[in-house]
Formats: structure tokens, sequence, C-alpha cells
């Protein structure tokens, strides 16, 4: 197995293992029949970052781009429609995805009607969805100014940070090998975001413990 094959069954198990963190909300929603307290954005942006990179990959030819976002889009749809079914705001929820999807035409009709096939084609389109990812990163640094703030790291989740480290570096890694600046540009804030987020739980890990042992005595 050569670097670039293992580096595509790299970014296969961990981007997988990423969208995946999401079933343990779909199973919550299960048990509890409701939808409270969990946010419905992240998996609408996250589909349609799926959906604007599967386009990519398939013009690019790029098997392991299109695998892994065929699985993410398939995973967000569905936990889009288990939201959908347990929630209290269906009338929202309904209307920021109708939003979304008539975005997601309208994109789709841009790139396919005005811009000419080829290279102007791909780069617009690795642009775009390179701006998607990057703000998909750094969106969670406003939760993480008010962590420091609580020194509260309940509302962080380890095993998704640590999936986004692993993720975003064997995509990084992957890109570089590539030469494809609208994969590996894209993809290095998620490691400095996932690494903040472990120095948190290191920092902070002690004080929660050690306030939920006090709070039980």
């Amino acid at each position: 197995m050569d670097v670039m094959q293992l580096l595509s069954w790299a970014c296969i198990v961990f981007t997988v293992g990423m969208f995946s963190t999401g079933l343990t909300d779909l199973k919550k929603m299960r048990e509890t029949k409701s939808a409270d307290n969990i946010q419905f954005l992240p998996f609408l942006f996250t589909c349609l970052n799926n959906l604007g990179w599967l386009y990519y990959g398939l013009l690019k030819k790029d098997k392991t781009i299109v695998f892994v976002n065929v699985i993410g889009a398939l995973l967000q749809i569905l936990y889009i429609i288990a939201y959908l079914h347990y929630t209290t705001q269906r009338r929202l929820v309904t209307s920021q995805t109708v939003a979304a999807g008539t975005v997601l035409a309208c994109g789709w009709f841009y790139f396919t009607t005005f811009l000419p096939e080829g290279d102007s084609q791909l780069s617009q389109l690795g642009l775009t969805c390179s701006v998607i990812t990057v703000s998909m990163y750094l969106s969670p640094l406003t939760d993480l100014v008010q962590i420091v703030r609580s020194r509260d790291v309940q509302r962080l989740s380890f095993p998704l940070s640590v999936a986004t480290f692993f993720t975003s570096t064997s995509w990084v890694l992957y890109g570089l090998q590539l030469h494809d600046q609208y994969i590996w540009v894209p993809n290095t804030p998620g490691i400095f975001t996932s690494l903040i987020r472990l120095y948190l739980f290191w920092r902070f890990a002690a004080v929660n413990q050690s306030s939920s042992a006090y709070r039980s005595m």
C-alpha cells in the first residue's frame, strides 16, 4: 500500500467516524422522543458542505472525496429527517431546510449553467467549498470563549474533538500529496480548533470533576 492509498483510507475512516458522532444525538432523540437541547443547523450546514464536496469530487474524479461525502450526506439527511420528526419547532426547521435547498439549487444552477466546464468551474467550486468548510471549523470559536470564561467543558464533545483532529490532519496530508490547495487549506483550521478543544479538556477537566464531586457531597 503506497502513501496515497494509506492517506485515502485514513480520510475515509476518520471522516466517516466524525460524521457518525451524530448517531449519539440520533439515539438521544429516539430515546427521549424530543429534539430539545440538540442543534439543528450543524446537521443542515454539514449536509450542504457534503453535497458541495461531492460535486467537487465528481468533477475532479476523486473516488475518496466522492465516497466520503456520499456517506456524510446520507447520514446528515438521516439526522435531519429524525430532527424534523421529533422537533416541536417543525415550521422553523422546515423553512430552514427549504431555504438551504434553495441555496443549493441556485448554486448548482450557477455552476452548471454560467461556468464553462474545466479548471474554472473546478476552481470556483473548490473555493466555495473551502469557504464553507473554514467557516464550519471556525464557528465553535465563540463557544470556546464562553468555555474559557466559565471553565466548564461539558458542552464540548471529546470524541468529536478527537475525530475532528484526525480527520483534518488526514485531509491536509491528502491535499498536500495531490497538490490541491482547496483540500489542504480549508482543513488546516480544523487541526488548530480541535487542538484548542483538546487543550481545554486537559485544562478544565479536573476543575469540572472536582466541582461535580463537591456538588454530590
